[in-house]
């Protein structure tokens, strides 16, 4: 009997506090451009209470009890907002925010260091930021140049089109200490796990942000991050919805151009497709390969060598959202590039080397999965030091092994030095 007069009461109480309580609701968008924000977190300062905003910027706080409240949004590259509200019993108050984007340090919000949003001062690694206005104002389409600038970052220039990075020391051409990804993805070749680098599938109008972490990270995404890792995340169709097309040119006979096109077609569907092509010559320059042999050192020009380089990349994305906050993304990403590759034995002339991947993912605010495959295609790609060296200039019935004998392969080198000049056979 005192149990259920107990059970009464509690339950009185509490449609009593549920018939006071109030709502408070409105729109999230960018202050500069007026778009709504999609996925925003939206809090009461000091409480449970909470929400997220939908693919239209719209969210609602339902059930708070009356009293007063610090009104809480945060969104990642954009300054916090708070207001303090009053709420009265029973009562629906609308508050539309205007976030604002910052460029001040201890403002901004990351995702990389502990795989969720926090602000870059509590992440546990130090982090740079590389945001959508650096890489909006930056004149050229090679991403990676704005890597030089960022402090503890060791930038290497192979060429027009080559780029290296590497964090702690120790840098090469073939750098694997430092981890590429994008969206969350590992963007490494596969069976030498390098960055994608100049074949990479994005381009620059589709990026929001790069996370440099500096430091180890292996405990969260494996053991090649030892030295650091650079995130990249794609721009989210449903608050970046535009069409642009770009077309530029600079020197070494550079030209090339790249669009973007994104749109929500309504509360639960929104996709982006993107596409770019570039080409140009690489600097004149000609690698010496060495070829010892017992007797003397031969010095022979790079046989195959291509200074022209082009490319064409392009992504596209469709974005899924069957209730409120969460979100089926797939994807599709593809490159096809020619160019000069430098590697710690020499250059590597890159011939239709493509790359090609499939991602799916999941994202809620507490589960998040994804699936992805990635494939490529090098089977035209040759080093050129191999192959200058093992080039035939001689006929087949004139070719000795050098296991034949010291003189026979000298008297092989030594017709591919004055030959070079003749026709061949």
């Amino acid at each position: 009997m005192l149990r259920k007069f107990i059970y009464s009461v509690l339950l009185m109480a509490l449609m009593v506090s549920l018939s006071y309580a109030g709502t408070i609701k409105g729109i999230v968008k960018d202050q500069e451009t007026n778009q709504v924000m999609a996925g925003a977190n939206v809090f009461l300062k000091g409480s449970s209470y909470g929400s997220s905003t939908t693919t239209m910027g719209e969210y609602t706080i339902k059930d708070v009890p009356p009293g007063n409240y610090t009104l809480v949004v945060t969104y990642i590259g954009y300054a916090q907002y708070q207001q303090d509200i009053n709420l009265n019993d029973d009562a629906v108050i609308s508050v539309d925010i205007g976030l604002t984007r910052t460029f001040l340090y201890s403002e901004q919000v990351v995702v990389t260091a502990s795989r969720a949003a926090e602000k870059i001062t509590e992440a546990p690694a130090t982090i740079n930021i590389i945001n959508a206005r650096q890489i909006a104002e930056h004149p050229s389409a090679n991403i990676g140049e704005l890597l030089a600038y960022e402090k503890g970052v060791d930038y290497v220039r192979s060429g027009v089109v080559g780029t290296g990075v590497n964090i702690r020391g120790f840098n090469s051409a073939f750098n694997i200490k430092n981890l590429q990804m994008n969206d969350n993805r590992l963007s490494t070749l596969i069976g030498t796990s390098l960055p994608f680098a100049a074949l990479s599938t994005t381009v620059k109008d589709d990026i929001e942000r790069i996370e440099v972490i500096l430091g180890p990270n292996a405990a969260l995404y494996g053991p090649n991050a030892h030295n650091g890792l650079v995130s990249t995340i794609t721009k989210d169709p449903r608050t970046s919805q535009e069409t642009s097309v770009v077309v530029g040119g600079g020197s070494r006979e550079t030209i090339g151009s790249r669009f973007r096109h994104a749109k929500a077609i309504n509360e639960k569907f929104a996709y982006k497709v993107t596409g770019e092509y570039a080409r140009g010559e690489e600097y004149n320059f000609a690698d010496t390969v060495y070829v010892i042999t017992p007797a003397r050192v031969f010095a022979l020009k790079e046989e195959g060598l291509d200074l022209d380089f082009d490319s064409i990349r392009g992504e596209a994305a469709f974005y899924y959202t069957p209730k409120s906050n969460h979100d089926i993304i797939l994807s599709y990403g593809g490159s096809n590039s020619n160019n000069l590759g430098v590697t710690n034995a020499g250059r590597n002339q890159i011939i239709d080397w493509q790359i090609h991947y499939l991602h799916a993912r999941y994202q809620s605010p507490r589960i998040f999965a994804q699936v992805y495959y990635t494939w490529s295609k090098t089977e035209d790609t040759f080093a050129l030091n191999q192959r200058t060296q093992n080039f035939p200039y001689l006929p087949r019935s004139h070719q000795c092994r050098y296991d034949h004998g010291r003189r026979s392969f000298e008297a092989i080198v030594s017709h591919r030095l004055v030959s070079r000049t003749e026709s061949r056979y």
